[in-house]
């Protein structure tokens, strides 16, 4: 079975729409002028092959519009096409008891393009308007119902006649009740028409979707039904561009305008975290790289350092739930409340306390952050450290890279009034620590496999002997070669911290 993913299922909406191109224009140029049967319908199978033209360029034109929005956009297109395929089928196969069969078949497929058409109408609407009120909330529970009767009405012509019929001579009858199948047309188009007067939308997207329910009717009262069939869902075509013109025109530049403002909230963010390396040149008793790589434009990791005093040096890196604005804006909270915290000169275990009752105090949107914290003593080598529910850190000494697996305290304004335990590592010359966010071990490849943190110390020893720099780009790459063409689902942030010996 060929593997068709998710990412390029569209691709088999661009070919149903050239099939259906190619399938109306042979037809058409094979069969409309050579037989005199099919002479009173000429008119009609050129507005369906023109109709499946613009089809394919309509599609291949919003391939690119993503969200729930592009996809139900690009399935009206599709219908459209279909409908133009299938009305051209139905001219062959009409007043000729050749394919009797087939007609009926084809008036099926017809009818439930008809409803399903009208259906996604209300779906993409929906979901490109605002519609709110007690009517919205009735037709997204009753509309579906509704579809559901109709099909089975539309399904019971199998059986018995209830709607249409198709005489022994391949013409199409009506019946005394065919007026049934056009409930939940009308229904739908009405509820429709008042949720989009009643939106809060701009006039323009208002009128533009009001054109599918009205140019079907303008075309009908003024051509009189003169290119048949051909010529509703040529108006519903027309109807369409101009809903993708305006509507998805209209989103994109609001998208335009978020696009901007997360491209500054993402300059912001990063000009909180330290980036200019080495970061205390004048400091040579230690060595320090550090990155961060957020999934989204911004994130909820971070990571810093600073002097405390001119003997000490502040370690942090720490992880945000969540993902996006949210995140990012409590990570600047949570940054900015730990640093100012540690330069008070108090312990790791206690900074850890005080930042906690700090975020508890306000978190009315519940989140956590996940943070550990380190004091380098840079004249004796020593490193305090504390943990608040945050990865193990990884420690080198000598030539190889091993996990620490300290104690962990609770996280971060989670519950107000906890205490956290600190934890003291002897650094020697040449010694390394390694701090990281759950981004690194649960980078994730195209089968769903974590990198894990195996993988990671294995990458943290291609060359133990290396500066932080190049110590994180060891792992970067590896993480990188795992993860292959998978897009990156969480933040990646890591720290290495060399300690180089006291200086004389």
């Amino acid at each position: 079975m060929t593997n068709i993913t998710k990412n390029n299922f569209w691709i088999l909406g661009l070919l149903f729409a050239l099939a259906s191109s190619v399938f109306t224009i042979l037809v058409s140029n094979t069969y409309f002028f050579s037989d005199l049967r099919l002479q009173p319908y000429l008119f009609d199978a050129g507005v369906d092959s023109v109709g499946a033209l613009i089809c394919v360029a309509l599609y291949f034109g919003c391939m690119s519009q993503g969200g729930k929005d592009g996809k139900t956009f690009r399935a009206l297109v599709i219908m459209v096409s279909a409908c133009f395929s299938a009305n051209l089928a139905m001219l062959f196969t009409s007043d000729t008891a050749d394919y009797i069969s087939w007609n009926f078949a084809l008036c099926m497929v017809s009818k439930f393009l008809d409803l399903f058409l009208t259906f996604y109408f209300y779906l993409y609407i929906r979901a490109t308007l605002d519609f709110k009120g007690k009517l919205a909330r009735w037709a997204e529970k009753g509309i579906p119902i509704l579809l559901a009767a109709e099909s089975l009405i539309v399904l019971s012509n199998i059986l018995y006649p209830v709607t249409f019929s198709v005489s022994a001579n391949g013409v199409y009858q009506y019946t005394e009740t065919s007026w049934i199948e056009d409930i939940f047309l009308l229904t739908v188009s009405l509820i429709t028409t008042i949720l989009i007067v009643r939106s809060k939308s701009v006039l323009s997207q208002k009128a533009a979707a009001l054109t599918f329910l009205l140019f079907p009717v303008f075309m009908y009262v003024f051509l009189g039904g003169t290119f048949g069939d051909a010529a509703q869902y040529g108006a519903a075509l027309m109807s369409l561009i101009i809903v993708y013109c305006v509507i998805f025109n209209y989103n994109s530049g609001k998208l335009a305008a978020t696009q901007t403002e997360l491209n500054m909230a993402t300059a912001i963010q990063e000009g909180m975290l330290p980036s200019i390396f080495p970061p205390f040149p004048e400091k040579r008793e230690f060595d320090l790289y550090a990155s961060m790589d957020p999934a989204k434009e911004v994130g909820g990791d971070f990571y810093d350092f600073f002097m405390i005093d001119e003997d000490h040096l502040g370690v942090v890196i720490a992880d945000v739930s969540g993902k996006g604005i949210p995140a990012a804006l409590y990570m600047m909270i949570s940054k900015t409340i730990v640093q100012n915290t540690a330069t008070l000169g108090i312990g790791p275990a206690e900074v850890l306390k005080r930042t906690n009752d700090s975020l508890c105090s306000q978190n009315t949107l519940e989140m956590f952050v996940t943070t550990w914290v380190g004091v380098l003593e840079l004249s004796t080598g020593k490193l305090i450290c504390s943990n608040a529910g945050h990865e193990y850190p990884a420690i080198c000494r000598g030539d190889k890279f091993e996990l620490l697996k300290d104690k962990h305290g609770f996280v971060l304004g989670g519950m107000e009034g906890m205490s956290y335990t600190e934890y003291e590592i002897q650094m020697h010359q040449g010694d390394k620590i390694f701090v990281y966010t759950d981004g690194v071990p649960e980078a994730t490849n195209a089968d769903h496999a974590l990198f894990g943190t195996a993988r990671m110390i294995d990458a943290l020893n291609t060359n133990a002997a290396a500066n932080p720099k190049e110590v994180l780009n060891n792992v970067r790459a590896s993480v990188d070669q795992f993860v292959g063409i998978a897009e990156q689902f969480d933040d990646l942030t890591m720290l290495c911290l060399e300690y180089k010996g006291a200086q004389a």
